[in-house]
């Protein structure tokens, strides 16, 4: 079920309220416009109408896999939604939040979590994308296909849906395995900055069985990392 309005604060705010009054799985939130949207660490996502702003929630069970790892899952939906409207060979799953388009951030990815509730947020450059000084940015619109907010949110919920199954039913390992299918190649040289302020470059290595990402250095060290900033080199 999708529920639209036509603005809110945050829709990640108002899903984790309803997740402290008991609400159960299956609910998607989605508002033409966010006046106090959000990313990780809390930074503000430009959420203009146009675009897609949305989220829901899953509640945690004692036999799944990491609530961590529901960014995967969140990853890989949000790829197959994209794609069913802009299919395109450099449309790219970047860890540990993002979705690129020609190198430049398509989407993003925030997870909340309220006790055994765990609040999944999507918001999709569809219409619209933001001037920001420290990354590329990109809309499904400035690449040609243009995509309206509701039939896509139908789409990325019955995609997000089959995935959850998957990642509840058979664990995280096909969740990786086409995560990792979707996201840029290994090899691909990044730089990692970690949550103590310090930073390092490497070449992607893939994931960890976790799903933590693995950076070789040049030293070929492997390092598992479990938190941080990854930015394309």
């Amino acid at each position: 079920m999708i529920r639209t309005v036509w603005e809110t604060g945050s829709t990640n705010a108002d899903m984790l309220a309803l997740a402290r009054t008991g609400m159960g799985e299956g609910l998607w939130l989605r508002a033409e416009r966010q006046t106090a949207g959000r990313g990780r660490q809390g930074r503000a996502w430009s959420s203009p109408t146009g675009n897609f702003s949305g989220s829901t929630l899953v509640r945690l069970r004692p036999a799944d896999p990491g609530a961590a790892s529901l960014a995967l899952v969140a990853g890989v939906a949000l790829h197959e939604a994209v794609a069913a409207f802009h299919p395109a060979p450099d449309l790219q799953l970047k860890w540990p939040n993002d979705l690129l388009l020609t190198g430049a951030k398509l989407a993003g990815i925030l997870l909340e979590r309220a006790d055994d509730a765990v609040v999944v947020g999507m918001g999709v450059n569809l219409a619209h994308h933001p001037d920001l000084p420290e990354r590329s940015t990109t809309s499904v619109a400035a690449q040609g296909t243009p995509t309206a907010a509701e039939p896509f949110a139908e789409a990325l919920a019955d995609a997000f849906g089959r995935w959850l199954d998957r990642w509840r039913g058979e664990g995280l390992a096909p969740v990786r395995a086409r995560w990792l299918d979707r996201a840029h190649p290994l090899g691909t040289p990044l730089t990692a900055r970690l949550p103590d302020g310090a930073s390092m470059e490497g070449l992607f290595d893939g994931l960890d069985a976790d799903g933590a990402l693995i950076l070789r250095l040049a030293s070929g060290e492997r390092r598992v990392i479990h938190a941080g900033d990854v930015f394309l080199l």
